[in-house]
């Protein structure tokens, strides 16, 4: 199949995708509220399918597969299993208190949750700054993955900037004209074709090598290690480490934790997070296992080479593979325009609002958001064009940084005593210390195999909790904020 062909599918599909946003542009209003969450309108199926796009990712997608092809299918433990049930629970715990409170006093972002509750706007900036801080990667990685896997494609036609720069081109074009709305309405069409795609996938690679039995002896003829759990990469240390950084990470995302506002009921949300380590699973597992079994169907895959569309070139027809790179590099488009909106809230609601314009208009607002988007995703593509690391490097020390937000906010939402002065301590103690072990060579990444983000997460916890005991509330903190309605 020729170059142009390739191209026109990949293309083609974006520009499919696009068109559902312009349509969601004719139908959004042009306030933050409907900008940013759509009205909270949203029921279960958009909602579960919505939240599960924004998480297909390069991470997913490329890193999942390279993990599993040269450590083991284990992969799918740490992502499938663990952190399915984690974030589901996490769902629960931080998203319906969260819901509660947004439907309760109209809150769009996080820090404007926290700003209110303990009478702080330096509180609300310091959790603004920190989200688009770590956001910063997680949207690299997502023109990283695209560059990389239309690379591979056409074997080196398209140049590794070139499809980064045309991800980021869509995504500038389809978030400053979708908003929320949109966003989500093509997220339940890339959820809904990944799923679909990933499993013919994995069928017609399985059918041309003569089923999953096949496949599986030809893996434990080159990598017998990879017949038991656990070795040297897949320490229970490891694994926790990851699975808990992932999870309790994903929960604070932006583009994941301004979903827990937008549902459009008690019972939409309760489906939502009761159905989500199914359709987890349902991804993980065939895109995890393809990975795997490519180690043992003679797949080249280098370091820094993605063996996803490595496998699919070799096994299945070229306008097969095209799709589902295209449906793979959509998908990536679909967690970026999550993350490039909900980085905009964030810039506009709790940094330029409340310090530069506190009198901006809905529609000053709007037209700022739009620019901030522009932005940070040609920030983000200039900055991938160094590729700082490979793309499981990259995505684990993202989610790391968000994680350290999780217990001091779960303490807060649960716990009456929390005081400014604690909040504040754990949040800022554990951001160093994780900043420290990413940063300075001195500082160790892993403490008798535990990670870092771990061991930030546990400081955080304590600090927020010790420091809230030892103090009083300052001036202007509301301690029955997210106690005082009926759940």
């Amino acid at each position: 199949m020729s170059l142009g062909v390739q191209l026109g599918i990949v293309v083609g599909y974006l520009c499919f995708a696009l068109a559902i946003g312009i349509g969601a542009y004719r139908l959004t209003e042009r306030t933050a509220e409907d900008y940013y969450l759509a009205s909270r309108t949203l029921g279960t199926v958009v909602l579960l399918f919505t939240t599960f796009a924004t998480l297909l990712s390069a991470f997913t997608f490329f890193a999942g597969p390279n993990t599993a092809y040269r450590e083991g299918p284990e992969w799918i433990l740490v992502m499938g299993v663990m952190d399915g049930i984690l974030f589901a629970v996490l769902w629960y715990l931080v998203g319906y208190k969260q819901w509660l409170v947004g439907r309760e006093y109209g809150y769009l972002t996080l820090g404007e949750m926290l700003g209110d509750r303990f009478g702080s706007p330096r509180l609300r900036a310091l959790v603004a700054g920190i989200s688009l801080f770590w956001l910063f990667p997680y949207v690299m990685l997502q023109q990283m993955g695209a560059g990389s896997a239309l690379s591979a494609l056409t074997d080196g036609a398209v140049p590794y900037w070139a499809g980064a720069g045309l991800i980021t081109v869509f995504m500038i074009v389809y978030v400053v004209l979708a908003g929320m709305r949109g966003v989500a309405w093509t997220d339940t069409l890339q959820g809904a074709f990944m799923l679909v795609t990933v499993w013919a996938a994995l069928l017609w690679v399985l059918l041309s090598v003569g089923g999953p039995a096949a496949a599986t002896g030809d893996l434990l003829g080159v990598a017998p290690e990879f017949a038991t759990l656990g070795g040297e990469f897949y320490t229970p240390a490891f694994v926790i480490t990851q699975a808990v950084s992932i999870a309790f990470g994903v929960a604070m995302f932006p583009q994941v934790n301004q979903r827990f506002f937008v549902a459009r009921s008690r019972a939409v949300l309760k489906r939502t997070f009761a159905l989500w380590p199914l359709l987890v699973l349902a991804l993980f597992v065939p895109a995890f296992m393809l990975g795997a079994w490519a180690r043992g169907l003679g797949i080249d895959a280098e370091a820094g080479t993605n063996v996803l569309p490595l496998v699919l070139a070799e096994y299945t027809p070229a306008w097969f593979a095209a799709l589902v790179i295209a449906g793979a590099v959509a998908a990536m488009m679909s967690s970026s325009d999550s993350m490039l909106l909900s980085g905009s809230s964030y810039f506009t609601r709790d940094l330029y609002r409340p310090f530069v314009n506190p009198a901006a208009s809905e529609r000053r607002e709007d037209s700022l958001g739009r620019a901030g988007v522009v932005a940070f995703a040609t920030g983000a593509f200039l900055a991938s064009l160094l590729r700082p690391g490979t793309l499981l490097e990259v995505g684990s020390t993202a989610f790391g940084g968000f994680a350290q937000l999780a217990f001091p906010v779960l303490v807060a939402l649960y716990w009456p005593r929390t005081t400014r002065t604690g909040i504040t301590a754990g949040i800022v103690a554990s951001q160093a210390f994780y900043l420290a072990s990413v940063f300075l060579p001195f500082v160790p990444a892993a403490y008798g195999g535990w990670g870092a983000s771990l061991v930030g997460m546990a400081l955080g916890l304590a600090l927020t909790v010790g420091v809230s005991w030892v103090t009083t509330p300052a001036a202007g903190e509301e301690r029955a904020i997210y106690f005082e309605f009926a759940d």
